[in-house]
């Protein structure tokens, strides 16, 4: 069930009604009733899949409860890595087996050595990255006496299972979550009006940006043989707006949807392509991955102290993985490898945490840099999603190759016969609103807010009567 389907407009009306017109008495009745609604909508996909869930929930829940009650530093260990290595096993076993077996008899083929890899096939349950994440880093903060073990199997359950969240995040912390769910709700008006405004702006990134770039992008990259140089570069352009609108787009319907039901989650994006570097950009996109690497990895392997080269290191480690984590592909790592090299400079010359300010922009020599920076930013930023969105390494060097070669540079029909004009007013117009309301979490609110509203939804009927049908991105995460 997809936040941008006719089931979901059917199903959140409901839920919202059944839950604050009759389980809404105590907070023991409200967690009950959300936490067999997340399984429901989980269902929605394979049911079969529900009892993972359920497995790793109980895990977690229970090896939280031993860390927290055994006084010796032994037992508390044991039962820390029993959990992580299960859950990290589960991960493993289910999005990165088949890649490891298929590498490895690869590595055995260039020494002359042909193996027949064996490969599982299986299905990759939606949201494991997410949910995984999620027992991580409950058990870490536990052992770390962050937090006390919970020991309400209900709550616990919400705060993985919670269904905004469920299958493509943001990754929620238990600091922040738990506290929430442990206190009943009470209905208030103006959350729920500033949900339903992000939902709608949500739905609009969804819907009018990213499935209508993602219609010239897939053009572009499934012929890129036969493209020129100024459309492989708008198709890396094109691609960029489709991932930025499609996953932020989903935070925010996420975001919207949990505070109809009184409930704030983690902000997952702020504006990330008015970014004057790598290291703000990655400060701003998937804000709730990047934080969690930065946490339980980075700053756990000595983050920005000690010598350079075990900084470096650490910058390495952390930008690799959070590749990795994307997906069991190459190219995924690759771009990983790259963004790890785009920051080295800003970490060599201590500058990663130079731009922390609100951007202003004034008629000056200080504002030109400022746009300049942003441009440059953006720009290796595509480069770097060609690795993302190609099929293959291959392909993505052979996309580059053509990029800067070709050197051709006008416009083309793309495969379902259309020009580029109007995709790039479209992204012009996306642009200026968002740069106008770079201070806001979500642009319709403040004034004229109905009126914006309405425009909102009349594109939202417009543009997205005629847009093909499309699953999130980070579903395959």
């Amino acid at each position: 069930m997809f936040f941008n389907s006719l089931h979901f407009a059917l199903f959140l009306p409901i839920v919202f009604l059944l839950f604050w017109f009759g389980f809404s008495k105590t907070k023991t009745v409200q967690n009950a009733f959300l936490l067999l609604v997340s399984y429901i909508f989980y269902s929605f996909w394979d049911w079969h899949f529900l009892f993972l869930l359920l497995f790793s929930t109980f895990l977690v829940y229970y090896t939280g409860i031993k860390i927290q009650d055994n006084v010796s530093a032994k037992s508390k260990s044991l039962w820390f890595w029993l959990s992580i290595i299960l859950n990290v096993g589960f991960l493993g076993i289910f999005k990165y087996y088949d890649f490891f077996s298929v590498s490895f008899s690869n590595v055995l083929l260039n020494f002359g050595f042909k193996v027949s890899p064996i490969t599982l096939k299986w299905i990759l349950p939606v949201g494991i990255s997410f949910y995984t994440f999620h027992g991580l880093s409950y058990s870490i903060d536990v052992y770390k006496s962050r937090i006390k073990a919970e020991r309400n199997f209900i709550d616990y359950a919400l705060f993985v299972s919670y269904f905004p969240l469920l299958v493509a995040g943001p990754i929620e912390r238990a600091t922040h979550l738990l506290p929430q769910v442990k206190t009943k709700r009470v209905f208030n008006f103006q959350q729920a009006k500033e949900g339903i405004f992000m939902i709608v702006w949500g739905l609009v990134k969804k819907v009018v940006i990213a499935d209508t770039c993602a219609t010239y992008a897939n053009a572009i990259f499934d012929h890129y043989q036969s493209m020129n140089s100024l459309s492989l570069a708008l198709g890396a352009v094109f691609f960029a707006f489709q991932i930025y609108g499609d996953f932020s787009g989903y935070s925010d319907m996420a975001i919207g949807i949990s505070k109809l039901f009184g409930i704030e989650l983690l902000r997952n994006f702020n504006y990330p392509y008015f970014s004057r570097d790598i290291a703000e950009f990655w400060r701003r996109w998937h804000i709730s991955l990047s934080s969690w690497f930065r946490d339980y990895v980075y700053i756990p392997l000595g983050g920005s102290k000690g010598s350079k080269l075990k900084q470096v290191r650490n910058v390495f480690v952390i930008f690799l993985l959070s590749g990795f984590w994307h997906g069991a592909n190459w190219t995924y790592i690759a771009w990983g490898f790259l963004n790890a090299l785009y920051f080295l400079p800003l970490l060599l010359q201590n500058k990663n945490r130079s731009n922390i300010e609100t951007i202003t922009l004034k008629l000056n020599f200080d504002s030109f840099k400022t746009v300049f920076h942003i441009l440059v930013t953006f720009t290796i930023t595509c480069f770097a999603w060609i690795f993302f969105r190609a099929n293959s390494i291959a392909a993505a060097f052979d996309y580059i190759k053509l990029l800067l070669t070709n050197g051709v540079f006008e416009w083309q029909y793309l495969a379902n016969r259309r020009y580029n004009y109007e995709i790039i007013m479209l992204i012009i117009l996306f642009i200026v609103v968002e740069w106008n309301t770079r201070t806001k979490q979500e642009p319709i609110s403040g004034k004229q807010s109905m009126l914006k509203l309405i425009i909102c939804i009349a594109s939202l009927l417009a543009i997205g009567t005629y847009s093909d049908y499309k699953e999130f991105i980070y579903f395959q995460f």
